[in-house]
């Protein structure tokens, strides 16, 4: 380890490679948001997109101007300018002077490949095209960094033509040298040996982009960092073009905590996990749950050997303190749990002192005889708790579930296909059936010794029986009112009985500040989702009647 506490910069682009990932798209506002909390967690520099690209870029550049970074430095992001034109004349290069940035970003390209076919021009104009394009941003007064596109594709094919890219960068006045691995494609070995060879070239930071296309993007960044490079770029949760970029979550604990380089500071750090979550919430992505240090599934324990011995000392199985990056060790209960696991989860519940050996026995058999017939209960958190609770005797009947019906229908209307016209060869018109579709739903509790029959209609039947769920309870329980339902999702678990086969239903709640999942399980996919229902909504009432526990929920 390197104890030397040497500072490594972080160059955060999410704003602009990691919207180049499949699915990842940010409006003005909530990039302006993701801008703030890059600062608040001290990322060094916010590459914020390449103004002039689109208008969503230019209008974020425009808002910036308005904000005050207490920390990081915004860079706007382009190329060197095209060959057919005069630096100071290039709208590329005017667009990014006009985005007002402190920091301009530029790649240009380093491999001959590209440099002869793409941009069709010898290999000395490229040379000649990237000193200028540099000397032009860097006499304006903005400190630029140079991105060397395909550095290492380009240094396997040419070496010294590659190296010869960053002399020209430097020559112009660059004042970060970053070697891209654009493809992905390179291992760990050829990155440390162009950052090397990089290094007799020029004394200037050197930094590295690395792409993830060979799952190796984190492993080359830290390679580059371990052969000199001082500035890492990547994305948050690791997104961007194709695979990826590297993963800023996994860089910077293993910079910080695995290697001694001092980055965003351990203080900000255990602020990484929420900052994980909450970009992915403004992007309206889920956070990949196995993520490395933010994930949800990165310290949680389902093996009941692994949950014994954390239980006595957590370095067991965790290579690091969860709270150090913001995250919670959780354990997990299914058919593999044992007696470790429900005590871990009993004391997670508050529940430790009622579960003495009998009753652990007992829901321990409960356990497996559920997940035998497709219960998933380490999914649903909500569900978990209810059967603890009822095992221990814990449980109020806040209602009781006594029947429900259901009633579909469909109706179907012709409408002519547009553009299917008579052909002149006698042909009909091609025709669609397009129709709405309207369901009703009547359910009967018994709520407090009071039988309460609520009707409701909706689109579809889960939906109606949701709406008439909660219309039966909110007049006593009023809370159950604003439960939304965030997530609905049916597993068929006997595939080889068709349409017949049981089925498993997992519902995703939400009161606007916590959520919990329940479960339900049936050959009918409808009575599946009655049960996860009335789980959801025995589950929020129990939160809310339970002095100080609810907070957990949302955990």
């Amino acid at each position: 380890m390197n104890m030397n506490k040497h500072r490594i910069e972080i160059y955060d682009t999410t704003l602009r490679d990691g919207t180049q990932g499949e699915l990842v798209s940010f409006s003005v506002s909530e990039k302006l948001q993701v801008a703030s909390l890059l600062d608040e967690l001290q990322v060094d520099y916010i590459e914020g997109g390449w103004p002039g690209a689109n208008p969503r870029d230019s209008e974020f550049f425009q808002h910036a101007r308005g904000i005050t970074l207490r920390h990081a430095q915004l860079a706007a992001f382009g190329s060197t300018a095209h060959p057919s034109n005069p630096p100071d004349k290039d709208p590329n290069l005017r667009a990014l002077l006009d985005a007002e940035t402190p920091v301009v970003t530029i790649f240009g390209k380093s491999w001959t490949l590209h440099v002869e076919q793409a941009l069709g021009i010898s290999l000395d104009e490229n040379l000649h095209l990237v000193e200028r394009s540099v000397a032009f941003l860097s006499g304006a007064g903005r400190q630029v960094v140079f991105d060397a596109e395909h550095f290492f594709d380009g240094f396997a094919a040419d070496p010294q033509y590659a190296l010869s890219v960053l002399r020209a960068a430097a020559n112009g006045g660059a004042s970060r040298l970053v070697l891209c691995d654009t493809n992905g494609g390179s291992l760990p070995a050829h990155i440390e040996n162009g950052v090397g060879q990089a290094r007799e070239v020029s004394h200037l930071p050197l930094g590295i982009h690395a792409h993830d296309d060979c799952d190796l993007g984190t492993a080359n960044a830290l390679a580059a960092v371990q052969a000199g490079a001082t500035h890492v770029q990547g994305t948050f949760n690791g997104w961007g073009e194709r695979c990826g970029n590297a993963n800023l979550c996994s860089i910077i604990p293993v910079l910080e905590l695995k290697m001694g380089y001092q980055t965003i500071g351990l203080e900000c750090m255990s602020s990484l996990t929420g900052v994980a979550q909450r970009i992915a919430e403004l992007a309206n992505l889920p956070l990949n749950q196995r993520l490395p240090f933010v994930g949800r599934s990165a310290f949680a324990h389902k093996g009941g050997i692994h949950v014994s011995a954390v239980r006595r000392n957590p370095a067991t199985y965790e290579h690091i303190d969860p709270a150090l990056v913001g995250n919670v060790r959780r354990v997990l209960v299914s058919d593999l749990a044992g007696k470790s696991n429900l005590l871990e989860k009993a004391v997670e519940l508050g529940l430790a002192r009622e579960l003495d050996p009998t009753v652990a026995q007992r829901l321990t058999a409960r356990i497996k005889q559920l997940e035998s017939h497709g219960y998933e209960l380490e999914s649903a958190d909500g569900s978990l708790e209810l059967m603890f609770r009822r095992e221990l005797s814990l449980l109020d009947h806040y209602f009781t579930p006594v029947a429900f019906t259901v009633q579909s229908r469909y109706i179907g209307q012709p409408a002519t296909l547009a553009g299917a016209a008579k052909n002149g060869t006698g042909d009909e018109r091609a025709s669609l059936l397009h129709g709405e579709g309207h369901s009703e739903a009547q359910v009967t509790l018994n709520v407090q010794g009071e039988t309460v029959v609520s009707t409701a209609s909706d689109l579809g039947p889960v939906a109606a029986l949701d709406v008439a769920l909660r219309k039966a309870l909110s007049p006593r329980y009023p809370e159950v009112a604003n439960i939304i339902l965030t997530d609905y999702k049916v597993r068929i678990l006997e595939g080889n009985r068709g349409t017949k086969a049981q089925v498993r239903v997992l519902v995703e709640s939400s009161d606007g500040h916590n959520s919990w999942t329940t479960v339900g399980v049936s050959d009918n996919v409808i009575e599946a989702s009655w049960e996860a229902l009335t789980e959801a909504q025995q589950y929020c009432i129990l939160r809310h009647r339970v002095s100080g526990a609810w907070n957990r929920a949302g955990a």
